[in-house]
């Protein structure tokens, strides 16, 4: 099986630009696709800490997570940074990109900082990012999700992104790189931090969550994640893989879509054939034709708003972003998961 450490080594950072590359000397400003739907948005940042356990990467600290939740709000308050300065300035210097520090942190996002709730149940979808991503990486789905009627928690798994910030400041990923390959752990450790963060926010009042329709979905990495958390949380009723290999044996028999990237396919698809007669519920597997690995991500419409395809090497090119238009990804991406999890988890 092709280890998620390849992948990490190309997609490291918000941008997965190599150091010789530079952005285009115009510097537009960037900016996010607007959710299609009918609701507004609010973004609340939590700082969890599971005191039972220690963290797998630092023992000596309890495991700790940093959880976006995007939901349906009334649409008062300011609308809040893509992520932190100090994010922002660690991922320009350390990709070498041709940008002001906080320039990344000035991206324009369509939630409203802490914005009261909008009435009603709701869905609750969970997402975790790729290897070496952060949980911002998915905001553009998340914020789609959010205005369709759902609440979307985005887990960021401390020491598993690049230049995540914590209260006591920037967090750096240790599990990148490691010898030997630390990520059938560490797919299992993100279902344990899934469990967690689902039980915190069905305990939290400022959203009504229905415990009853709960979905998850990933990428990458938090694809593995997501077939891991279903298999030990049975709250979770389905899932949506979007290019991550499965780990060890994965039975499941609650509906799961798995989105393929042709270089998943390559890489990822001896584990999706040997576990796709294991999954008993109803299940789909896509092929999304011409796209990237990242394809998914906020960082493909951002590689495009800054003009960097010509810089970056073919090879990258074609294996993370390939050769589909950015933004017609990201709308399949977003339609085919809404539809997924209308059908699933908001009956």
């Amino acid at each position: 099986m092709k280890s998620l450490v390849v992948t990490v080594a190309v997609i490291a950072g918000l941008l997965g630009v190599p150091a010789a590359a530079s952005a285009a000397p115009a510097k537009p400003e960037l900016s996010l696709p607007a959710p299609g739907g009918p609701l507004p948005i609010g973004l609340r940042t939590l700082h969890l800490t599971d005191q039972q356990r220690a963290d797998p990467w630092v023992p000596e600290k309890r495991r700790e997570l940093m959880v976006n939740v995007w939901y349906p709000a009334v649409p008062i308050g300011r609308a809040p940074s893509y992520m932190t300065t100090a994010e922002s300035a660690a991922a320009v210097a350390g990709r070498k990109l041709d940008l002001p520090p906080d320039a990344l942190s000035k991206i324009r996002v369509h939630s409203r900082e802490n914005a009261p709730s909008l009435p009603g149940r709701r869905p609750l979808v969970v997402l975790s990012p790729g290897a070496g991503n952060n949980r911002m990486t998915l905001t553009s789905v998340a914020e789609h999700l959010a205005s369709q009627g759902f609440v979307v928690a985005g887990i960021d798994h401390a020491y598993e992104a690049w230049a995540t910030e914590f209260p006591d400041g920037l967090r750096q990923c240790v599990a990148c790189g490691q010898q030997p390959d630390p990520w059938p752990a560490a797919i299992a450790n993100r279902a344990i931090d899934t469990s967690f963060v689902v039980d915190t926010l069905l305990k939290d009042r400022r959203w009504s969550i229905d415990a009853g329709k709960i979905g998850m979905a990933g990428h990458s990495a938090g694809g593995s994640a997501t077939a891991a958390a279903m298999v030990a949380d049975r709250r979770i009723k389905t899932g949506v893989d979007v290019d991550g290999p499965f780990y060890g044996t994965v039975s499941l028999d609650r509906p799961l879509l798995l989105l393929a990237s042709p270089i998943g396919e390559k890489h990822f698809g001896p584990t999706w054939d040997e576990t796709w007669p294991r999954l008993t519920g109803p299940k789909e597997r896509f092929l999304v034709k011409d796209s990237g690995h990242s394809s998914v991500t906020d960082a493909a419409i951002l590689i495009d708003q800054l003009g960097l395809r010509p810089q970056l090497p073919p090879a990258e090119v074609e294996n993370q972003y390939g050769s589909i238009d950015s933004g017609k990804a990201l709308d399949f991406f977003r339609a085919k998961l809404t539809g997924f999890f209308k059908q699933w988890s908001a009956r």
